[in-house]
């Protein structure tokens, strides 16, 4: 029997209101309550937290509070990942964000999405679709990344901007929507 969990990480549309997705949000939104209240001066105890929220969060990531995210468990760190304050994953499909990527202050990640009839949206179904920021990628303060986009390898995402679609690596992308404004030349400071 598929489970709405299955149906929701395999991106089917499935019925976030299951008990089993209600209590795996909850834990984490305490898990985020905690990170958010943590004491500026125990930066081992909040790697902990950030631990337990994504697993297999590598030490070298951090996340900087206040954070939220669905699950946790659907988001994939890469050494060095950074995100600054305020920022916002909807995880109920992979996000996965390579090494060395900086997400700006209130840089929101969304792979939740709903049906665009509002005859299903009525039964209350919705789906996720994947995300994959690359490696050395900088996303600016403000940004959004709408569901199923990849940003490529030292790609830079402008402040403020709306990515809708593929971003290609080592490009300078923004506004609303997102389109690329000039490639980066191999010793841009």
């Amino acid at each position: 029997m598929t489970t709405e969990k299955s149906k929701m990480i395999a991106g089917e549309l499935y019925n976030a209101n299951d008990p089993e997705l209600v209590a795996d949000r909850l834990r984490a939104r305490q898990v985020c309550h905690d990170i958010n209240h943590a004491r500026a001066d125990s930066p081992g105890y909040l790697q902990d937290l950030v631990g337990r929220l994504v697993p297999g969060a590598p030490a070298s990531a951090y996340i900087t509070p206040p954070f939220h995210c669905d699950y946790g468990y659907n988001i994939t760190l890469g050494e060095g990942a950074y995100f600054n304050f305020n920022c916002v994953v909807l995880d109920v499909a992979p996000v996965r964000i390579g090494a060395r990527t900086l997400l700006g202050p209130g840089v929101q990640v969304y792979t939740a999405s709903h049906p665009l009839s509002p005859q299903e949206r009525a039964k209350g179904l919705e789906f996720g679709v994947p995300i994959t920021i690359g490696e050395d990628v900088w996303i600016g303060g403000g940004a959004i990344v709408c569901p199923g986009v990849t940003i490529g390898d030292g790609a830079v995402i402008g402040a403020g901007s709306v990515v809708t679609r593929d971003v290609p690596a080592r490009v300078f992308a923004a506004g609303n929507p997102c389109r690329v404004v000039r490639p980066l030349d191999a010793l841009v400071v």
